[in-house]
């Protein structure tokens, strides 16, 4: 459970933005596949918070500080994974306490968290540095391994391990404002893009406040490419598919009448 337990309210007209900030040399190098990204866009669009830019940046400090302050500024939220371990290349909570202007040292409780998991003579300076925590900032408690993360104004500090950050969000989630959810429509299309793109170019000029995309694949039955519409307003995404199936039927009929 966050320190910040009580939840912000959902605004139903609001449109809240977050950013994600995957820190890490072995996401980079490829030894490392990131799993985070997908299922916080996902998470967040669940509970009503649109994700609008994800970077991945190296263990290098300039470039950790340069992202936390560009990301931080232009969106409600940013959430950062990797980098608040034991090792020396963990350097992601110095650095957002940079990017903030505050100071950083051992949080008491940071400490009294490890200290449910292992003795105090145990704690090495090392594993202190998992208690290293930005002045002012609230901790997110992980009841996997016991070192937590924090939230330090807008800017949410999570680890990189897939089950831990799990159960960070579903820590943070509740005291996090939301807004309009998103919803959307999935249309199954068997016919290769290049004959329906015209069509649904126009219909997506018509519909400025749906967002449609094409997926293309192919398989051993042929083409069965998606047509995935996404908007906030239930009346325009019913109108939009509607309009995609009108261009399908259209379609199919000529594709049969040759």
């Amino acid at each position: 459970m966050s320190d910040a337990s009580a939840s912000a309210p959902a605004s139903a007209h609001k449109t809240i933005t977050a950013a994600v900030l995957v820190i890490g040399d072995e996401i980079l190098s490829g030894r490392t596949k990131d799993q985070n990204i997908g299922y916080i866009a996902e998470y967040l669009t669940r509970i009503g918070i649109e994700l609008r830019e994800v970077r991945v940046v190296p263990d290098v400090e300039r470039e950790i500080v340069e992202a936390v302050n560009a990301l931080r500024t232009r969106y409600d939220y940013l959430f950062t994974t990797g980098g608040i371990g034991p090792t020396h290349d963990d350097i992601t909570a110095e650095c957002v306490a940079k990017a903030v202007g505050v100071a950083i040292d051992v949080d008491e409780r940071a400490v009294n968290l490890l200290l449910t998991r292992m003795k105090r003579e145990d704690l090495n300076e090392m594993r202190l540095r998992m208690c290293r925590i930005p002045a002012g900032a609230s901790l997110i408690e992980n009841p996997v391994s016991a070192a937590p993360g924090f939230r330090i104004a807008n800017v949410i500090v999570m680890a990189g391990v897939p089950r831990i950050m799990h159960a960070m969000l579903d820590n943070v989630a509740p005291t996090l404002e939301t807004g309009v959810k998103i919803i959307s429509e999935t249309l199954e299309i068997g016919f290769p893009e290049g004959l329906y793109a015209a069509g649904l170019k126009e219909i997506a000029e018509r519909c400025p406040d749906l967002s449609i995309g094409s997926y293309p694949s192919f398989g051993a039955q042929g083409y069965r490419n998606q047509v995935v519409l996404r908007g906030k307003d239930p009346a325009l995404l019913a109108a939009g598919k509607a309009e995609v199936e009108a261009l399908i039927a259209h379609l199919a009929a000529q594709q049969g009448a040759r």
